[in-house]
């Protein structure tokens, strides 16, 4: 099977099957096993001095063990009566890591609980950024869960993807593994300053052509230069170093202003708006109308891959 075929079958079945609770109610996620690795490491490691080489250390053990562990079936593969299983193993986990419809889901939920009232929206979208929520507005509110929506496709959709296309099942699982960590300890407060930034740096070399790959894909799906444009121009004024690339893009194709000033831990920033000229009062419908770009940019991807596939095959 050749790996264009297996990353199309991944997506289609991460989008029509997602997170099937009836599964994950019985039996561990490999994201929660991850993350159970994560937090033994940070509470036998991130305490006493030299945290941070602590912290390299602790990436380093992460990278070991989901790259052992992928590679372990890509050996298998070579054996020949084991090939097709593992092909279609490889696809049903590269599937339960991408994240596409779990995304869109969590992303409309917001929207549909900002209908329903300010406090519920607020409620929703703290589910899915780490800002300050309780004093919201509705535009913030919205601009918020459009700014999770865009960073989230690349780093949920867009990058497990490019790693497993790349790399394989170890290729997917190493990054699964150093985003884990970066979402629990890459957090520059006092606690992960130094035992965390190891895995904010890795996390953020891996991510750095996926997010840059995703901004392009949301223009070109929705075949607007304009949106293009405002990428070049104001992606770089993001705090991140790679969220600003998708954000961009999806501020530039639904025309608003996403980033700008947000409180984290009772503490304004001044961050600098992305697409300026953009629509700031926001509301759920600007939600809803970012769940159907991502939906957009996804099949524009996939519809890519089948091509590829396709192809591969006739030759």
């Amino acid at each position: 099977m050749s790996i264009f075929l297996m990353v199309l079958l991944a997506l289609v079945l991460d989008f029509f099957l997602g997170e099937p609770e009836k599964i994950w109610d019985r039996y561990p996620h490999p994201a929660t096993l991850m993350g159970r690795l994560v937090n033994s490491l940070d509470e036998y490691l991130n305490r006493g001095s030299a945290r941070r080489i602590k912290g390299f250390v602790a990436v380093a053990v992460l990278v070991l063990i989901a790259g052992a562990i992928g590679l372990f079936f890509e050996l298998l593969n070579n054996v020949d009566y084991l090939g097709p299983v593992v092909n279609l193993f490889e696809v049903v986990i590269a599937a339960i890591l991408i994240a596409h419809k779990s995304l869109t889901d969590h992303v409309r939920d917001v929207a549909a609980a900002l209908q329903k009232g300010l406090p519920q929206g607020r409620n929703a979208v703290s589910m899915i950024v780490g800002r300050d929520t309780g004093a919201m507005r509705e535009s913030e509110v919205s601009r918020a869960a459009i700014e999770s929506a865009a960073e989230n496709f690349s780093d949920g959709v867009v990058a497990p993807v490019f790693w497993f296309l790349i790399l394989g099942l170890p290729g997917i699982l190493i990054y699964k593994i150093v985003n884990t960590a970066d979402s629990m300890i890459g957090y520059r407060n006092e606690e992960y300053a130094e035992f965390g930034f190891a895995a904010a740096k890795l996390d953020d070399i891996l991510n750095w052509l996926p997010a840059r790959i995703t901004a392009v894909l949301i223009c070109f799906a929705h075949f607007d230069r304009a949106a293009l444009d405002v990428v070049f121009e104001d992606a770089d004024m993001h705090r991140s170093p790679n969220a600003g690339w998708p954000e961009a893009a999806m501020a530039g194709v639904l025309d608003v202003s996403l980033a700008g000033p947000r409180s984290y831990d009772g503490e304004m920033t001044n961050d600098l708006f992305v697409n300026e000229r953009g629509k700031r009062d926001l509301s759920s419908t600007d939600i809803l109308d970012a769940v159907r770009a991502l939906n957009r940019s996804w099949f524009a991807m996939t519809g890519f891959f089948a091509l590829l596939a396709l192809i591969f095959w006739l030759l």
